[in-house]
């Protein structure tokens, strides 16, 4: 059986900095908002290029409190794209506000910039762009709408650690930027985590608090906060693996564009030359997905569909029902082809050639 993800080989390459690590902390009796996690801060600010970096205890909390340092009112709407994991949205409505989908493009997944600016009203107070699967979305064309209204950039750059737009590092270009270190994730936790990325110390300051009861100093609140701290474990492990991700992101690629060059039988995903891609997953197209994924099962190859669902379909959408399906042909067509293959850089030779061959002799 070839696993969709397994943690195994990249544990047991790096078990003595882990060890090491997790040992240390446990040495020091420190476990909450200690030296391990301004440590991991100050180093995955400095591999981005931001700032400033918060951690907190999940992607989706990054999202949510992005939000809610930026003002989030009743009834303020945010935008992102109809193609997500629902986390997205339930940070959204977590900050109190309205999400707004836009449909996607049908050949890489990415939110359409074209599509954005029809639904922007003067309730209008975030654009999150969900750089999916590893690739970010277009970010000039995103900034320059959001400038003309005024409207921030929240970059959910939850599949997209190390990835590139031009030069510089997801994470790094919005006004305010959110990250998973989901186990699953490129830069993945031993259990749940995520971190937000800033260059203004206003709002810098203002997470600090927010991630800790919306404490300014012990006992004294300034304002409401939730608590949402990246614990001292968490952050030692992290930094450990931080330093192997480029590494990690590198075998991702490779073994993508070898993917690319082998496989005939389906459509591989678009990816742009505007920048790199991390492939936090690897995504094909197949009018055939049913018989594709039990073909592929059949054989030992396990995979997923991420996702089935776009989220106006979703019945805790809060506009599920009341928007027309007719806004979001893409994203409709997509969901129903897309089927995600393993792609962790442990693979081995044998292991890529079994799936290349696998796929390729699918006849449907």
């Amino acid at each position: 059986m070839i696993r969709f993800d397994n943690f195994n080989p990249q544990y047991n390459a790096i078990k003595p900095e882990i060890d090491e690590a997790v040992h240390r902390v446990l040495d020091s009796g420190w476990f909450i908002l200690g030296k391990e996690l301004e440590a991991f801060e100050k180093a995955f600010a400095n591999y981005i290029g931001c700032k400033y970096c918060v951690g907190v205890a999940s992607g989706t909390d990054a999202i949510t409190l992005s939000l809610m340092a930026l003002g989030m009112e009743g009834g303020s709407e945010v935008i992102t794209s109809n193609i997500t994991a629902f986390p997205t949205i339930a940070a959204i409505l977590h900050a109190g506000a309205v999400p707004v989908v836009a449909d996607i493009c049908g050949n890489d997944g990415l939110i359409d910039t074209a599509k954005i600016e029809r639904h922007i009203t003067k309730k209008t107070k975030a654009i999150i762009p969900v750089h999916l699967y590893g690739q970010s979305c277009d970010l000039d064309k995103i900034n320059e709408i959001a400038s003309k209204y005024a409207i921030p950039v929240v970059e959910d750059c939850a599949q997209s650690v190390g990835a590139s737009y031009k030069g510089k590092k997801t994470g790094s270009i919005g006004k305010i930027n959110a990250f998973s270190f989901y186990p699953t994730k490129n830069l993945g936790a031993y259990g749940d985590g995520g971190a937000i990325t800033t260059n203004d110390e206003e709002l810098y300051n203002e997470l600090l608090q927010l991630r800790n009861y919306g404490q300014r100093v012990r006992y004294y609140h300034d304002r409401f906060g939730i608590n949402s701290r990246l614990d001292e474990i968490q952050a030692a492990i992290l930094h450990v693996k931080l330093k192997h991700l480029d590494s990690w992101s590198a075998k991702r690629r490779e073994l993508a564009s070898y993917y690319r060059s082998r496989l005939t039988s389906v459509t591989c995903l678009e990816e742009h030359s505007y920048g790199e891609a991390v492939y936090h997953l690897f995504v094909v197209k197949t009018p055939k997905r049913e018989g594709f994924m039990e073909y592929l099962k059949a054989k030992g190859i396990q995979n997923l569909i991420h996702y089935p669902v776009p989220m106006h379909k979703q019945k805790a959408f809060p506009l599920y029902g009341k928007i027309s399906d007719d806004l979001y042909p893409e994203s409709n067509a997509f969901a129903e082809q897309i089927v995600s293959i393993p792609v962790y850089p442990e693979l081995t030779l044998e292991e890529r050639e079994k799936i290349i061959e696998t796929i390729n002799s699918f006849a449907g």
